[in-house]
């Protein structure tokens, strides 16, 4: 009886020790095939959300470029004499120019994002500045020309900081 305990450990144990070496080596392989999934699946999503990035950056400069005080100033002109009718003009068209790429904060950085808001309220609140002292809606053209061809308008330092981000990704 003893001899066949021995025998049927004889032949278990080795067998035991191929099926636990077996499995340890299929386990390790499905791991890594698993983890080469996951990379490229990563690297898929990446390629395929770029050009989405991209996209928004060129918005983003884009609405830059729309909202840049002195091109605005000269793409709208105003409707009627009133100072505060053309401050709401203005105004009114870098809402609606914002609101319309609004979405694009899902593919930009947050700071990046900031940076545009930012730039939109400065250029807000320095209208309304300049609207107080001016009596008609061509003087407030005029000074605002004025005062930004003497000091760089926000939107370029936002413009700056957006190619740097896109720099990054590239």
């Amino acid at each position: 009886m003893e001899d066949k305990l021995i025998e049927s450990i004889a032949y278990i144990l080795p067998a035991l020790v191929t099926g636990l070496v077996a499995y340890y080596i299929f386990n390790r392989l499905i791991i890594k095939l698993s983890s080469d999934e996951k990379i490229a699946l990563l690297s898929q999503r990446k390629k395929e959300a770029l050009p989405i990035k991209l996209q928004a950056y060129e918005r983003m400069l884009l609405f830059c470029e729309r909202i840049n005080p002195v091109k605005m100033l000269v793409r709208i002109k105003p409707i009627t004499e009133g100072t505060q009718d053309y401050l709401q003009l203005l105004i009114a068209n870098i809402d609606q120019e914002f609101e319309h790429n609004l979405v694009q904060q899902m593919y930009i950085t947050d700071d990046t994002w900031t940076a545009v808001v930012a730039t939109k309220n400065t250029i807000i609140n320095k209208l309304r500045q300049v609207a107080e002292t001016a009596k008609t809606a061509n003087e407030l053209r005029e000074k605002v020309i004025i005062d930004y061809s003497k000091t760089l308008p926000p939107t370029d330092t936002a413009i700056s900081f957006i190619k740097n981000e896109v720099k990054k990704i590239l």
